[in-house]
């Protein structure tokens, strides 16, 4: 359990003096968590945050979306406890049914904002921030937005970069970041897929003259990095995704590297590239089956790559590069702030900037 504002109530504005009891309740997916933060950071109040761990078999699986804590891990999760929140903020179905849960312990009294489609009982939601991707119906509680709500982290970016200089210098430009998601239960994203998206990424940096550095994340299997690790040249550096690990080269190339090359399964990439307004390729990835990708109810899985590039912020890899439009820049976080104020008859104004935590 942490606060999670760098204003201490005390210090807050007159209108913050009002502001709600308000809880961040997170999970294990950095750039869910991110997303959740930018929100409460554009707010300008104090906020606290819960963190949930999922019991092992919840960790990939997909629990029935009810008020309950049948699928976290009470052990290793910080305790959900009165004095309830009056406001809370959360994204995804495992997070939702928590929330949930601490809405009928507070016997209504908790307004949630959920970030993402909710699989049952919208109805139980003061807010849904529905981006692109999200098939969702008009409702009063619903707000569209384009992008997600994700917002780099400038100065990590660069303290990152500072650090990474020296050791990056010798690698000749221009540099190539391919940076690996995996796969969803629509694509496939298998070794032979993530051998043509290595041989694809090479191409293009030898093409250019210069190298390539490829780093996977969380999501990662490692027979996909054994996959990539066997079609890049010799002495291609390859990062293999470790937990918690104070070397991941990801921010460091956020701020180094020249061109990026990111999966079509990874928004949270996607957004952090463009948002910094840098060359950005999407490696597409094969449909599971075609016909389920088209009927597939919850989500449009090509939103936001093809925002993307109708944009001109990105192009698809293994054609020319364009130069981006500039950063993805849009108003949504300070159009979400005013709807979650305006639940609490708060005045809409004093946003500031906020900042995504970074994988």
């Amino acid at each position: 359990m942490s606060a999670g504002s760098d204003r201490s109530p005390d210090a807050a504005p007159a209108s913050a003096q009002r502001a709600p009891r308000t809880w961040l309740l997170l999970g294990e997916k950095p750039g869910d968590n991110a997303q959740v933060r930018v929100l409460a950071d554009a707010l300008g109040w104090p906020w606290e945050t819960r963190t949930l761990r999922m019991r092992p078999e919840w960790v990939l699986g997909k629990p029935r979306v009810r008020p309950s804590l049948d699928h976290v891990d009470l052990a290793r999760s910080d305790a959900l406890a009165p004095p309830w929140p009056e406001l809370l903020i959360t994204i995804g179905r495992r997070l939702s049914s928590a929330a949930l849960w601490v809405q009928r312990e507070s016997r209504g009294a908790t307004k949630l904002v959920l970030i993402g489609k909710p699989r049952r009982l919208a109805g139980r939601f003061a807010l849904i921030v529905a981006g692109a991707q999200y098939r969702l119906g008009a409702r009063p509680n619903v707000v569209r937005i384009g992008l997600p709500l994700l917002r780099v982290d400038a100065d990590a970016v660069r303290a990152a970069a500072d650090a990474w200089r020296e050791r990056l210098a010798p690698l000749p430009r221009p540099l190539l970041a391919l940076l690996v998601g995996g796969p969803t239960k629509a694509v496939r994203f298998d070794p032979d897929v993530a051998r043509a998206i290595a041989k694809r990424a090479a191409d293009d940096a030898a093409r250019a003259g210069g190298s390539l550095y490829v780093s996977t994340s969380r999501r990662t299997p490692e027979a996909l990095a054994d996959a990539l690790a066997e079609a890049l040249p010799p002495a291609t550096p390859l990062y293999r995704w470790r937990p918690d690990d104070p070397d991941n080269p990801y921010l460091p190339l956020l701020g180094l590297a020249d061109r990026f090359a990111v999966t079509a399964d990874s928004a949270t990439m996607m957004v952090e590239v463009a948002r910094l307004g840098r060359p950005l390729a999407i490696a597409a990835l094969p449909a599971r089956r075609p016909w389920l990708r088209a009927l597939t109810r919850a989500r449009d899985l090509d939103a936001i790559p093809r925002t993307l590039l109708a944009r001109g912020l990105a192009s698809e890899l293994g054609e020319p590069w364009r130069a981006p439009a500039g950063p993805a820049l849009d108003d949504d976080v300070a159009v979400v702030a005013a709807r979650v104020r305006a639940l609490f008859d708060l005045p809409a104004g004093g946003d500031r900037e906020a900042t995504s935590a970074a994988k």
